[in-house]
């Protein structure tokens, strides 16, 4: 554990975690993201953003295209940013999406889905199903798409990947940087690293769950992933900290994976906080990561395989 992980670990649970349990509305919680974004996470050198509008069917979803320096020009990644499905933005994770295409030299599109609780599921899986069939259109094949995501972001992307599994359509691979997998909230480390989760308030993620779930039922497969099937799927990357509430997210993803014979490759870190990638430029840990990240992804576009491991 580095010197400023473990600065930062400290300050997040003086500081942030009790912000977090005090935010009042979606709102606040929005404007709160959108300012720690443009203070926090450093764009690096060279990147270069364009809006675009991916339209499929007569619908239409905005986003955010992200590269840094020489790219594939036939490949892309599809990244669904996380924020509980009620916060986070193209824009807030644009520093992120930038240096995953830093370390994988590919272009990354992150779309705008719609949030809850002004539009529960199934609207961000609809978008995210949309911008798919819309990349599609553009020329990409499944073989030219990896699909990412982080925390919710990495469950929407999971949630996707089932569908195109039953379709037949799947990306190349899939990645997912403490992917939230079980909104019915089942999994044993909500409750045991209740305390040394550093960002994440149990109270809270109960109710962002409860803004996009609406009423519905939490283990829905479109809703949580963790319950889906996955028929011929493509090889997946999940990395996640022992000491996040999410952990187990991860643990029984990978559980659930391979159980149905996809090739999962699991990486995690000790006392990161959730989603600690967001710090790569700052932390060594989250270069550690994004390097991993770009080493799975470089293999899976050149093989379409990775080797599991535990």
């Amino acid at each position: 554990m580095s010197l400023r992980l473990k600065m930062l670990t400290r300050f997040m649970a003086l500081f942030v975690k009790p912000q977090l349990e005090k935010l009042a509305s979606p709102v606040a919680a929005r404007l709160s993201n959108e300012r720690t974004a443009r203070r926090v996470f450093p764009v690096p050198p060279y990147a270069l953003f364009l809006e675009d509008h991916m339209t499929f069917g007569g619908h239409r979803c905005g986003g955010l295209w992200s590269s840094v320096g020489d790219v594939a020009a036939r490949r892309v990644i599809l990244y669904f940013h996380g924020g509980g499905y009620v916060v986070g933005s193209a824009t807030t994770h644009r520093a992120l999406t930038a240096r995953i295409s830093r370390h994988t030299h590919v272009r990354v599109f992150a779309p705008d889905y719609r949030l809850a609780p002004e539009h529960p599921y199934p609207a961000a899986l609809e978008d995210a199903r949309l911008v798919y069939s819309a990349l599609l259109s553009r020329g990409y094949r499944p073989d030219d798409i990896v699909i990412g995501g982080d925390s919710a972001g990495g469950g929407l992307a999971l949630a996707l990947l089932s569908r195109l599994c039953a379709e037949g359509a799947p990306p190349v691979g899939v990645f997912a940087f403490s992917p939230w997998t079980d909104l019915s909230l089942s999994g044993e480390s909500m409750r045991r690293n209740e305390k040394s989760d550093v960002i994440l308030p149990v109270t809270r993620i109960r109710q962002m769950r409860d803004y996009y779930v609406a009423g519905g039922n939490p283990s829905d497969p479109g809703i949580s992933p963790l319950f889906a099937d996955y028929p011929d799927c493509p090889p997946v990357l999940l990395q996640y900290s022992s000491s996040e509430i999410l952990a187990d997210d991860s643990v029984r993803m990978a559980q659930r994976l391979r159980g149905q014979g996809a090739r999962v490759e699991v990486q995690h870190w000790d006392d990161a906080p959730h989603v600690w990638q967001l710090f790569d430029g700052v932390l060594p840990e989250a270069n550690e990561a994004l390097e991993a990240t770009g080493a799975f992804v470089t293999q899976v576009f050149s093989t379409g395989s990775v080797k599991a491991s535990d």
